[in-house]
């Protein structure tokens, strides 16, 4: 039996969690805390398996708490549970070391699967959370932008208004201007048509 440790400060999301994990004859839940502090106090005598982990917390955050726990438990792996879709959460969790991404909209039975996923060596990822993963691989990259920036320059190459890419992104428009003009300081343009023109020599 894979021993489990959950972080949530949501109680009622933190009791649902636990008895969900502790419905299967596969885990078992040794610990259920609602902050990281306490979490990596108590697993520096104990070596769980699985850390399910939300990213907005209490003093340490998730993303923070991942690369302690990457580092003070190494076995351990490390799963991201999150109302938080954006791509600079994706990403930051998975290079702290997060093996998967999860949306708090997963039901029991996708939860206790991601669970089986990662016990057989897999990373699981709640759909929307891979198309997202997916999509930014498949965006032509220039190396001298961020993940970010290159989220904005694959829906301008698009022709999206600055509106249509805020929203898209979960971002103000007042944002993607500022995001805008640093692509074009980095990529040496001043108009769209030339971005097109630059993005189809990359």
């Amino acid at each position: 039996m894979k021993s489990v440790i959950i972080i949530e400060d949501n109680e009622s999301l933190l009791i649902s969690f636990k008895e969900i994990v502790n419905s299967s004859e596969e885990f078992h839940v040794i610990g259920a805390f609602s902050n990281c502090e306490d979490a990596l106090s108590y697993c520096k005598n104990e070596d769980p398996d699985i850390i399910l982990i939300d990213i907005k917390l209490p003093g340490i955050n998730g993303i923070e708490g991942v690369k302690r726990f990457h580092y003070q438990n190494p076995k351990a792996k490390s799963i991201v549970i999150s109302v938080y879709e954006n791509s600079d959460y994706i990403f930051d969790a998975l290079s702290a070391g997060a093996i998967g991404y999860l949306t708090k909209n997963t039901s029991p039975e996708e939860l206790i699967a991601a669970l089986k996923q990662i016990k057989r060596g897999g990373s699981p990822m709640s759909g929307s959370i891979a198309r997202k993963v997916i999509a930014y691989f498949q965006v032509p990259k220039h190396e001298g932008l961020t993940v970010r920036e290159n989220e904005v320059v694959k829906l301008l190459a698009k022709g999206k208004s600055y509106a249509t890419i805020a929203e898209e992104l979960s971002l103000s428009v007042n944002t993607i201007k500022t995001h805008t003009r640093n692509i074009y300081e980095k990529l040496h343009i001043s108009k769209r048509e030339e971005l097109i023109n630059k993005l189809g020599a990359l």
